[in-house]
């Protein structure tokens, strides 16, 4: 695979494996794409880095879900939006942002390695639920497929940008400067079949360490 390179803003490019892991490691969704049948694809997914893999899962009946893992070259994007960069003309406004795009070949996991690999998704967007909640069964193994997307050096790319809006060149009167963005937890709320007497502390750890600060 030829390496990935940026050619506008390179200095907002970098191929550092901890810039990598850091953005993996703090968002929860990315898309995925490939293409099937001479169309592109793209879809949604929840993910989990896990040492120098991406693990990925969805049903076994998505047939573009075992396209890519017979095999099929794809890409996985993410993005985290911190702040809108208001500019002093709608030219020179941007947004500050973190993105990574991870390409290779998807690998399913066999059976021997699937349980642990949900495991750790589960632990990776809600540390804690896969104790208070019973094992999957084996039916429900059946229809879940699990996937990995190497790391590899070369294949992958970030691109951030930071900072605040850039001087006006010009004579005005317009204000510029920055608006950050947060994603803050809601207190949780219970569905109307939970009888349970209280929030489990998966969900009560969650919630609080993304309050409003």
């Amino acid at each position: 695979m030829t390496h990935l390179s940026l050619h506008r803003h390179k200095e907002r490019g970098s191929t550092e494996r901890a810039v990598l892991d850091a953005i993996l490691d703090d968002v929860l969704a990315g898309t995925l794409s490939t293409v099937v049948d001479g169309r592109p694809w793209v879809v949604p997914m929840l993910f989990a880095r896990q040492d120098d893999r991406v693990l990925l899962h969805g049903s076994t009946g998505a047939g573009a879900l075992r396209h890519v893992a017979a095999g099929a070259p794809a890409a996985l994007a993410v993005v985290a939006v911190d702040a809108l960069v208001v500019g002093h003309t709608t030219f020179d406004s941007s947004a500050n942002y973190r993105s990574v795009v991870v390409h290779g070949h998807l690998e399913p996991l066999a059976d021997d390695e699937r349980p642990a690999a949900l495991d750790a998704l589960s632990e990776r967007i809600l540390p804690g639920r896969t104790a208070e909640v019973r094992p999957m069964t084996r039916q429900e193994m059946a229809k879940t497929l699990v996937m990995s997307l190497p790391i590899t050096a070369g294949a992958y790319l970030t691109k951030t940008r930071t900072g605040t809006a850039s001087a006006p060149d010009e004579a005005t009167e317009a204000w510029h400067g920055v608006v950050e963005l947060r994603t803050v937890a809601l207190p949780p709320e219970p569905a109307p079949t939970s009888v349970a007497a209280e929030v489990p502390a998966s969900v009560r750890d969650f919630a609080g360490a993304r309050v409003l600060a």
